[in-house]
């Protein structure tokens, strides 16, 4: 549904993360943007707006999500630039970004001019493209950073490919300083990931699987903030998975270097005990660790240590995860589950929501330096309608994206989007799907 003229959003509980301010009150979305906002009592309509009662539910900008695979080009059979925004908009998320790590890899300007344009065709969501760091994320040669940021590439990542040669990081961070870009890392290194393909540890050795010790990131994290130090350029972990790490970050961040990181939702309300008899929807990278490491993240994402929250959405179809543990391929299924899941530490009393959602929505929009993720005049139309207390049973085969392999299958959840808006755009309902799927 495609809204036009003036909208206003009445009987709202109003969430803006930039400022934390919480209240009822009403917001009226004009030509896709913020036009006005009414805290308190409501303002008369315009004429001819469309008027949409909120219900009291609570009404914040769109989520942001820095790290998603999407398959176009090269593996629309796990994903297409179609069905990841579907389900990003049925999550309440209204800007992705998308990982490199496609066929071919996003590591040229006509690539990411291919994705940008497939995106404003099929895409319902805001899709912001990463490019690659290195030429076909092999890790030896740098791809031109300038030209792909001229493109509409956001930053540079190699995906799930760390970039193991120091050399060639060094090079990277100096160039992205003198371009103003984000190297965004995957921090695993993969000499001492091996043929790990869960946490080291006593749970491990019960199972008979080779661990995945803490090291493998914290060794490579470790370099990489050195690395920093040493050229200036601006650096974001993508995922930290264990205490060790955020001891990392907060140093670092104590020390006034250009740092960010990210955590995976997974790693932040699961643990390695969820793999339980080998549920290969939950063989990750990294992988899901100890309780203690959770519960380290959560303190850090109070801390604002940890940054920003991802959903590290990499759907893998039956052929890759239907197979004993040690032999599935890493990845699951996040972006339509990213809010609900999260929404677990709300309700658990461990953050706060208008912390949680300052992750999701203005910080990973700073760190981007996006205008997106304020609910202020001006500000881009891109907001989520949330009932932070629907409760549900996750059913996989009710999920948009085009794989099914959600660690939260079957997982009883409280929370969800129903009504998320891109420019001032209805772009998911949930009665309306709901009445659909009828």
């Amino acid at each position: 549904m495609v809204m036009t003229g003036h909208v206003l959003l009445a009987n709202a509980s109003l969430l803006d993360p930039a400022t934390s301010r919480e209240g009822p009150g009403h917001v009226l979305v004009r030509d896709g943007r913020i036009a006005d906002i009414a805290w308190g009592a409501s303002p008369a309509a315009p004429e001819g707006a469309e008027i949409v009662d909120c219900g009291g539910h609570v009404l914040s900008p769109g989520l942001m999500d820095l790290r998603a695979f999407v398959g176009e080009p090269g593996a629309e059979h796990r994903e297409t630039l179609a069905s990841a925004s579907a389900a990003a908009a049925a999550g309440g998320v209204t800007t992705l970004v998308c990982m490199p790590d496609t066929n071919p890899v996003i590591d040229g300007p006509a690539i990411v001019d291919f994705v940008l344009r497939r995106a404003r065709d099929t895409a319902c969501v805001t899709v912001l493209p990463a490019a690659a760091i290195t030429k076909g994320l092999a890790g030896q040669e740098m791809t031109e950073f300038g030209l792909l940021q001229e493109a509409g590439a956001v930053a540079f990542t190699d995906g799930l490919k760390a970039v193991r040669n120091a050399q060639v990081m060094r090079r990277a961070l100096t160039y992205a300083r003198d371009f103003g870009a984000l190297l965004m890392q995957h921090v695993e290194e993969p000499d001492l990931v091996g043929e790990g393909v869960m946490n080291e540890g006593e749970m491990a050795s019960r199972l008979g699987l080779v661990g995945i010790p803490r090291e493998a990131e914290t060794v490579m994290l470790e370099r990489d903030i050195r690395l920093v130090r040493l050229t200036g350029g601006r650096y974001h972990a993508a995922m930290i998975s264990c205490a060790d790490s955020v001891e990392i970050v907060r140093r670092a961040k104590h020390d006034g270097l250009p740092v960010t990181c990210g955590a995976s939702v997974n790693n932040l309300v699961l643990n390695e005990g969820d793999i339980g008899h080998y549920r290969t929807f939950c063989r990750l990278s990294p992988p899901l660790r100890h309780e203690t490491d959770r519960l380290a993240l959560v303190e850090a994402l109070n801390e604002g240590v940890i940054d920003v929250i991802v959903s590290d959405h990499n759907p893998q179809d039956v052929e890759t995860k239907r197979l004993p543990f040690a032999e599935a391929a890493d990845g699951a299924l996040g972006i339509e589950t990213l809010l609900g899941a999260a929404l677990r530490l709300v309700h658990t009393g461990d953050v706060a929501l208008p912390r949680l959602l300052e992750a999701l929505t203005v910080t990973p929009a700073a760190i981007l330096r996006r205008e997106a993720g304020r609910l202020a005049v001006g500000a881009p139309a891109d907001l989520v309608l949330i009932d932070p207390d629907l409760p549900y049973v996750l059913d996989k085969r009710r999920l948009k994206s085009r794989s099914k392999n959600s660690p939260f299958d079957e997982a009883r959840l409280q929370g969800a989007a129903i009504l998320t808006l891109v420019g001032g755009r209805i772009v998911f309902r949930a009665a309306q799907d709901a009445e659909a799927a009828a």
